[in-house]
């Protein structure tokens, strides 16, 4: 398991394990811990490397003074930026400054223009840590303005500075941060790593718990999504089945000049294995998909929804007929999987979202950013700065799997569990990709997933197929929607567990 820890699960934690522990044993583990990440970085450079190091006022400031000791004792050529005005520090790091003192490392001056002067090998960021509230501004923020024009390496100790480490926001509305390549975050791994600014800031992430006893953490409930969390569904199919074996998935959308939308969501329903695809239009259905003619175009107002996965949104629009078919929806004793314009009417249409929170069936919506910020009545920006927060409220007020779509992408349950996940990249942030997101996710709730797997599951294999396409350098600028099908496919197939013969 990947578990991520809120800061203040890092604080009582920290506080546990330190009150069995000599005074400022944690602080000299994490410098070591510093210094052994910063020679890997370092291992094609020398003996001779250059290191800059950045040391705040705080404990974080402490960190890197111990780091700064270790690397100067192994020979490398060791600069110190001490952050100027430090007042009153703790007892640790001022022993922390009297080893690096003591060490070979040298002092430079507090101009950030000292930093730029000089040419790295490294750069370790320590400036501020966990505890950082308000946007760093004057000298700090001129350091790490610094530090964001330098080309090499940098490597950040447990946060990038100006980096909230709960939300993955930059702290302030106009604030800046560390764009490190690699941190190497203590204790336990935070969820602001991983999503919002987390990845663009904190690069390749590693952990170093500082030997703290697993009896010290509490039990963790946000999770970074990995393959262990659902791979029990991922079934060889047994040769005596047909298509009635593997679910119907009805995708209703598709008002007039829509129509792309619930086409992308039904082809990818169909290459990830649903046994039968309908199209379900408001008004005017085509006669069939000519890309696709497997799929099946009807009217909406023929198909039982209770007879097959429905994916609602894609394309509806926001007409009294769409409104209708929602309605239609909810009541219906289907898996359900809201997206799109079904998302907007539930914000506009408060009995919609009481019939959606009363409902006690399968039910997973995934909006993005703007989407959410509609159901919750709040901004973007307020959504964006609490993710985690703005996913568990919608999941808790709705009873739903809330799949808050972006960079991290956050799957909520409504008991407050949750999950960040590591795969995709930009080429995701396109036109109809959504769409097939939501096809992917109404298929496997068509073959019998249960809704929380099969939502973690289809964000990790929706981010893993843009990953490959990426690879194969078919992006990240440029990549369309209607790619992914074909690779979302071959990565599901390449996951099942062989058939014994």
């Amino acid at each position: 398991m990947n578990p991520l820890y809120c800061v203040a699960q890092i604080r009582a934690t920290e506080q546990s394990a330190a009150r069995q522990l000599p005074p400022g044993t944690l602080m000299q583990r994490a410098g070591q811990a510093g210094a052994d990440a910063a020679r890997v970085l370092l291992s094609g450079t020398g003996v001779d490397s250059r290191v800059l190091l950045l040391a705040g006022p705080g404990n974080n400031g402490g960190d890197a003074l111990e780091t700064a000791a270790h690397l100067a004792h192994a020979g490398m050529r060791v600069s110190v930026w001490l952050a100027p005005g430090a007042t009153a520090p703790s007892e640790e790091r001022r022993h922390a400054l009297e080893r690096a003192r003591a060490s070979a490392a040298g002092f430079i001056e507090p101009e950030a223009a000292a930093i730029g002067a000089g040419h790295w090998d490294l750069v370790i960021d320590g400036l501020f840590g966990i505890g950082l509230q308000r946007p760093l501004s004057g000298a700090a923020r001129e350091e790490v303005d610094a530090v964001n024009r330098l080309e090499c390496p940098v490597l950040a100790l447990d946060v990038p500075s100006g980096l909230d480490a709960d939300s993955g926001a930059v702290v302030g509305p106009d604030g800046v941060a560390v764009r490190a390549s690699h941190t190497i975050t203590f204790i336990g791994d935070k969820p602001g790593l991983h999503t919002c600014d987390g990845q663009d800031h904190a690069g390749a992430v590693q952990v170093a718990t500082l030997a703290i006893e697993a009896a010290h953490f509490p039990a963790a409930r946000i999770h970074l999504n990995e393959v262990r969390h659902f791979s029990r569904h991922l079934r060889a199919r047994r040769q005596n089945t047909h298509k009635g074996s593997y679910g119907n998935v009805a995708v209703v959308g598709g008002a007039h000049g829509m129509t792309g939308a619930p086409i992308l969501a039904a082809r990818t329903a169909l290459f990830c294995g649903a046994g039968r695809v309908y199209i379900a239009f408001p008004d005017e259905a085509p006669a069939y998909d000519s890309g696709q003619p497997e799929l099946m175009c009807r009217l909406a107002g023929d198909i039982d929804f209770n007879s097959a996965a429905l994916v609602v949104g894609p394309g509806l629009g926001t007409s009294q007929r769409a409104q209708d078919l929602l309605g239609r929806a909810i009541d219906s004793d289907s898996a359900l999987l809201i997206d799109a314009d079904a998302l907007n009417l539930l914000a506009a249409q408060p009995e919609l979202r009481s019939a959606l929170a009363r409902r006690g069936k399968i039910s997973v919506l995934t909006p993005h950013p703007l989407e959410a910020a509609r159901l919750l009545g709040l901004t973007i920006g307020e959504v964006q700065a609490d993710r985690l927060g703005a996913a568990r409220r919608l999941a808790a007020e709705l009873g739903a799997t809330v799949v808050l779509k972006g960079s991290g992408t956050v799957i909520a349950a409504a008991d407050g569990q949750a999950v960040i996940n590591t795969t995709g990249n930009p080429a995701l942030a396109t036109a109809g990709t959504g769409d097939v997101l939501s096809g992917l996710c109404g298929s496997l709730l068509a073959q019998g997933w249960p809704e929380w797997e099969a939502a973690l599951a289809a964000v990790w294999l929706h981010g893993t197929a843009a990953d490959a396409l990426v690879a194969e350098g078919g992006g990240p600028i440029g990549l369309t929607a209607g790619e992914l099908p074909p690779a979302i496919r071959a990565a599901l197939n390449r996951m099942l567990p062989r058939r014994r013969h």
